[in-house]
């Protein structure tokens, strides 16, 4: 972490003269997860107006890999001139209690942009599982649990996170079975493969409109969302305190001038408003960030906070990802 934070000062004093003239080149976004997935989708829903603004095509580039640790690393150690940026979700604030030896500090080797927005969660199950409702699905995994299996998106994945919670709070261990990114897991999911899986909405709700690929057992906030308003929660069906959503930010290499920083914020917050990632992201039943949220500011508030939180819960849970 010395060495990242060594290279990116050095880099930034070469800096200044061009921050003025920034971008002159296209911008490659960084997705820590594969194509298809949750993070991957807002990435590219959000590129093509942040580049109008910018005046720069914005490239999304998905780095996988070692639970979504490879790519924050890349950022970390970029040249810090705004070129490379990253996009990433609660992941950020998880990863320092997951791996003992993290190839950079979340809360040292960034510049911070701006929050983007947060996802809700679904419990979903192959279309074939015996279980059709929420109570049906909690006696069979208690009598079955040894035969039933819980897919996740990899180590350090909100898929995770929620698996785990579903299992702390119902008393059972499923076998868990993790894939390098949400969109396999789905797919194996939807083929069979696998039994459950909780993940974002902005992966299922496509799956749970078309109803002929996979069943749908709850909403993983305290309130129904507006665009499932017959889908329950997992709080009201007996799940009390159940609350996982998916917070997401956006980040640069430590050192990146302030004014570049200014300008992917700007950029940013002009993506948010935009009609049509407004609209797409009312389809995928999540919530862009209000102006105040979309701060440099409010995303480094909000990720210490998070770091503190999370750390708490794994480290309780005694789970680590090496």
């Amino acid at each position: 972490m010395r060495g990242i934070a060594a290279a990116s000062l050095l880099g930034a004093a070469a800096l200044p003269a061009l921050a003025s003239g920034y971008p002159d080149k296209p911008i490659i976004m960084v997705v820590p997860y594969s194509a298809g997935g949750p993070t991957d989708v807002v990435a590219r829903l959000l590129a093509v107006p942040m580049g109008a603004s910018l005046g720069q095509n914005v490239l999304v580039e998905n780095t996988v890999g070692a639970g979504g640790t490879i790519a924050p690393a890349r950022v970390a150690r970029s040249k810090p001139d705004g070129y490379t940026i990253l996009i990433h979700h609660m992941g950020m604030a998880t990863a320092p209690a997951l791996y003992k030896k993290l190839p950079y500090d979340p809360l040292k080797d960034f510049e911070y942009i701006g929050q983007v927005l947060d996802v809700p969660m679904t419990l979903l199950s192959r279309k074939e599982f015996p279980a059709n409702t929420f109570p049906e699905l909690l006696d069979y995994v208690k009598k079955h649990q040894e035969t039933v299996s819980m897919a996740h998106a990899g180590t350090g994945a909100v898929s995770q996170l929620c698996s785990m919670l579903f299992m702390h709070q119902t008393g059972v261990k499923l076998t868990t079975v993790p894939y390098k990114g949400a969109g396999p897991a789905m797919n194996d999911l939807m083929g069979g493969q696998v039994d459950l899986l909780c993940d974002q909405t902005t992966q299922t709700v496509p799956v749970i409109q078309d109803g002929k690929r996979a069943k749908v057992f709850g909403v993983t906030t305290p309130k129904r969302l507006s665009s499932l308003p017959n889908i329950p929660t997992l709080d009201e069906q007996g799940l009390k305190g159940f609350d996982v959503k998916v917070w997401h930010g956006m980040y640069a290499s430590k050192g990146t001038p302030k004014e570049v920083i200014d300008k992917l914020n700007k950029a940013l917050n002009a993506a948010l408003v935009d009609d049509n990632v407004k609209k797409r992201i009312a389809e995928l039943s999540s919530d862009l960030v209000p102006a105040e949220k979309a701060t440099p500011e409010s995303l480094q508030r909000h990720l210490e906070a998070e770091v503190a939180r999370w750390g708490k819960v794994i480290r309780a849970a005694g789970v680590s990802a090496e």
